[in-house]
């Protein structure tokens, strides 16, 4: 017994090491505006929600369920599978009672780094220095039927115990109608759209292939998500493809490859670009704002938004992206907003923005 006594201690002493380790820093007040928004974004990147929301003033009028579902994300968006890596912060204004604390935010996610900037207004309580967290108020739609008549495409294949030359249904058409080759930062970028001529729809990949001047290959690249990959019939999707350290001066000619594969697809659902308009922001950057409307009657859990910018030539000069983290209730707008290169902003004539999405646990 006496043996066991020393082990069981020694045993008892690193549990609750550990545990003190693990467990939650006590909750320190804030001295400044900038404590208090660094002292909350610190905690929602270590996943501590619970602690986060102590730093928040109760005249915000929020709930911590709320509040979890803004930092958290809901409805399977794309911030539900992302996490708060990086947060610099920069005050604004301040005075001996409130003050506003601009916090730049790197989100990492599937799709890769998310940038998020916003302005918060923080001010001075008993208790130190409280932030007051912004509430955005969605739009409860009452219960109703929404008809669903738009197209589906499905594919019987060939079965198995058919003759071995039975042909399978053809791929779709497609055909590259517009390509444009520039040179952006030290990298060589293809610009252009792709359509797809057929009656039935695809999923559509275009490659390129750069010739060097003795004519060998200097690289082979495709596109990503920087385009549309499904396209229904008559359809027209940009793409971007990005050579990085390549200089176009080395460049004889480009070889471009579109493939399609025939897939089943629907036009279900149908999400509308309203209010598009370019404007600065407040890092004094051009960006390419709009709101986007789910016009069917399921969520859309990741929108992914491509915008196509033209020249006066009707060129395309651009193609930029952004993914929302938002989800799409139906017939709610959520915002959305798509950065456009300062240097390109002079020369845009026009624009046009195209939505994919991807639905969770869709029932076809």
């Amino acid at each position: 017994m006496s043996r066991v006594f020393p082990v069981v201690l020694i045993i008892l002493t690193v549990v609750l090491v550990a545990f003190a380790t693990i467990s939650p820093g006590h909750l320190t007040s804030a001295t400044s505006p900038d404590q208090a928004v660094r002292s909350l974004l610190e905690r929602v990147k270590g996943r501590d929600f619970k602690q986060a929301f102590s730093y928040i003033s109760a005249a915000s009028n929020i709930d911590e369920g709320a509040f979890y579902q803004d930092v958290n994300g809901s409805e399977g968006s794309l911030r539900t599978y992302s996490s708060l890596q990086d947060v610099d912060t920069k005050v604004l204004k301040e005075s001996d009672t409130e003050g506003t604390v601009r916090a730049d935010l790197v989100w990492s996610s599937a799709v890769g780094a998310i940038y998020e900037t916003r302005d918060l207004h923080v001010v001075k309580e008993d208790s130190g220095w409280k932030v007051l967290w912004p509430q955005e108020k969605q739009a409860n739609l009452p219960p109703q039927v929404i008809p669903v008549n738009y197209l589906r495409w499905d594919i019987v294949h060939r079965g198995a115990d058919e003759d071995w030359g039975a042909q399978n249904v053809e791929p779709p058409r497609v055909r590259i109608i517009s390509m444009n080759a520039i040179e952006r930062d030290g990298n060589v970028i293809i610009l252009g759209e792709i359509e797809n001529e057929d009656t039935v729809p695809g999923f559509v990949a275009v490659n390129a292939t750069l010739l060097g001047k003795d004519g060998g290959d200097l690289g082979q690249e495709s596109s990503f998500d920087k385009m549309s990959h499904t396209l229904l019939p008559k359809e027209v999707s940009p793409f971007r493809i990005d050579f990085p350290k390549m200089k176009l001066a080395s460049v004889k000619s480009v070889r471009m490859q579109p493939n399609a594969m025939l897939v089943p697809a629907s036009a279900d659902p149908v999400i509308a670009v309203q209010h598009q308009r370019m404007e600065t922001d407040a890092r004094g950057h051009h960006v390419l704002k709009g709101e986007l409307l789910n016009e069917s009657g399921q969520t859309v859990n990741i929108p992914h938004v491509l915008a196509t910018y033209y020249d006066t030539a009707g060129r395309v000069v651009w193609v930029s992206d952004a993914y929302s983290d938002r989800a799409l209730l139906p017939q709610v707008p959520v915002p959305f907003a798509v950065d456009v290169r300062d240097v390109l902003a002079e020369i845009v004539h026009n624009y046009r923005v195209t939505v994919n999405n991807y639905t969770l646990d869709r029932d076809r």
